[in-house]
């Protein structure tokens, strides 16, 4: 496929998130034909690659080298060959590496085509029973408490589907602030190992998925997509979510400071969050 006239054509392949029979035709056709494959790790693609029979070549692409590698693909791709991008798993670019490659593969001209496929977050959500008509895709949350709780606090009041990925070493964690931030009574969904041997899809509200996964520690286990209802949706927040906001902020600053912060997120008057986070202040 190389040709020396013309910019290659650099291929975005989705691949099976588990499930090994979930990749595409064209995805197989496509990555035994291409000059060069770029993976994340050759260690995850090598059983997908074996399995169909698929000896194009390799080229690692991951967090720590993506920007200086990226220019040595795109000049591959200026020289005439093709590449095919994929991740460990699902859809690349989707919290994994290639951004950066992307990228300048358009700025220099070069064609990106997408060949489409599996991603766990759109696979969770098919199976979630939650409003899928309008939703918002977080990724990870960031890995320490008072970080993830600050993300959580400005996504309060998202009136969307919420989808995350999680790690198994902070799913517990996660649901804890989720429980603390959003309230015991929201309602969840946790998805693990979609597609492989021990799927399992949990349904309930987000206190009794806390203790469900705090109970069994094969639920702590697995690749995990999570997933929240979005809050209600009003022109302004209701008291009650604005007490437990300002509840959730008084925590953590001063009663300005607070009141500042939740009229950002609510669109409440600052003043009047102002008195209200003084009388709960004074009632503690």
């Amino acid at each position: 496929m190389t040709n020396s006239t013309q910019n290659g054509t650099l291929y975005i392949v989705a691949t099976p998130i588990g499930n090994l029979g979930d990749i595409t035709y064209r995805a197989v056709e496509i990555l035994r034909q291409v000059d060069l494959i770029v993976v994340e790790d050759t260690r995850h693609s090598a059983k997908l690659l074996q399995h169909y029979n698929i000896t194009s070549p390799k080229y690692v692409l991951h967090d720590h080298n993506e920007k200086e590698n990226s220019i040595k693909l795109v000049e591959k791709l200026q020289q005439g060959l093709n590449l095919a991008l994929i991740s460990d798993a699902g859809t690349p670019l989707i919290s994994d590496p290639g951004y950066w490659l992307v990228n300048m593969a358009i700025q220099n001209s070069v064609h990106v085509v997408p060949i489409p496929g599996p991603s766990a977050a759109i696979c969770a959500l098919s199976v979630s029973g939650l409003p899928s008509d309008r939703f918002c895709f977080e990724g990870f949350l960031p890995a320490k408490t008072p970080a993830r709780q600050s993300r959580l606090q400005q996504l309060l009041l998202e009136s969307r589907t919420l989808i995350f990925y999680e790690a198994p070493h902070r799913i517990l964690d996660t649901l804890r602030d989720m429980v603390l931030i959003f309230g015991p009574e929201r309602f969840g969904v946790i998805t693990r190992e979609l597609t492989k041997t021990f799927e399992t899809v949990l349904r309930a509200p987000l206190g009794d998925l806390m203790v469900r996964v705090e109970s069994d520690t094969n639920q702590q286990k697995g690749e995990f997509v999570l997933l929240v209802h979005g809050a209600k949706e009003t022109a302004l927040a209701s008291e009650q979510e604005q007490d437990h906001l300002l509840g959730i902020l008084l925590d953590e600053m001063s009663v300005k400071s607070a009141a500042t912060l939740a009229s950002k997120i609510t669109g409440v008057k600052k003043n009047q969050l102002y008195e209200r986070a003084l009388e709960l202040k004074n009632a503690r």
